[in-house]
């Protein structure tokens, strides 16, 4: 505790000031890739620098859209990361439901076993789910690599959830019995409503993980029409090399719905991991 407003004020100061420099290191990189995207090659190396262009222009755009596959990469990863986000929140979701309020033979050893495989590095697993996706004739497929996304984030999901559930009233659920709703009806009406933050925070984060991911796509997508988006920036950029505008404008469009993503659904998953995440 401050003993006194001075130094109170004093330490706000030195807080507020320590965040503002955060926040512009933070910034400083995406606004200058922001500015470059929308500025013509001519004045790409303006020195000193600027954060705002003079002469606006969507030339980067629509030249990194039109060529080698890049619109279809961006397609590919909207679908991909999606059917992934759905997927997990819903498999979450009921494993997590059931963990947490349903009792049988074996809970306990289920759920620690589950949480086991958190502590291994998921890098080591990209051989045997090659083999596997190869046997099941999944390689260079959306869907497959959909199943991959999938597999990987559900125990950390179901373990965020599960202490969400377990803090619910149980008077709920009974309440809704005795008014003859089903198991599956107190799921739906009842508990997933009221788990909406952290279930939003489930399907933002898988979603973000899906869009951004790259080795797995890397490895298992090796056809341009199936290839996602952060494969198709990285061929970009080796194919690009100095024109930074279109590089820029390529590397923005990854970018761009993480920020809408963040907007639309903040107060959602920071309620999420303010409380789930605590309980669990």
């Amino acid at each position: 505790m401050i003993g006194t407003r001075t130094q109170q004020r004093n330490l706000n100061i030195v807080i507020i000031a320590v965040l503002c420099l955060g926040a512009v290191l933070a910034l400083g990189p995406m606004l200058y890739m922001t500015g470059t995207a929308f500025r013509g090659q001519a004045y790409i190396q303006e020195i000193p620098p600027r954060f705002v262009p003079e002469n606006p222009t969507l030339e980067n755009f629509e030249t990194a859209f039109t060529s080698r596959n890049f619109g279809r990469a961006f397609l590919n990863s909207a679908g991909v990361a999606v059917a992934t986000a759905g997927l997990v929140t819903l498999l979450a979701t009921m494993m997590a439901y059931g963990f947490a309020r349903f009792n049988f033979r074996g809970k306990n050893l289920l759920f620690y076993s589950m949480l086991g495989m958190m502590m291994i590095p998921g890098v080591i697993f990209i051989i045997p789910q090659f083999m596997v996706a190869r046997t099941l004739g999944l390689l260079n497929s959306l869907p497959g690599i959909v199943l991959v996304y999938t597999a990987g984030p559900l125990a950390f999901n179901t373990f965020l959830l599960r202490g969400f559930f377990e803090n619910l009233p149980r008077e709920l659920e009974e309440s809704a019995l005795i008014d003859g709703a089903s198991p599956l009806t107190i799921f739906w009406r009842v508990m997933v409503p009221l788990a909406a933050p952290a279930v939003s925070t489930v399907a933002v984060f898988s979603f973000l993980g899906a869009w951004d991911e790259y080795i797995l796509a890397l490895t298992f997508l090796t056809d341009a029409d199936v290839r996602t988006l952060p494969v198709a920036i990285a061929n970009f950029r080796g194919v690009h090399a100095t024109d930074w505008g279109l590089i820029f404008a390529a590397s923005l469009t990854a970018v761009i719905p993480n920020v809408i993503l963040f907007v639309v659904f903040q107060r959602y998953f920071v309620q999420g991991l303010t409380t789930g995440a605590v309980r669990g």
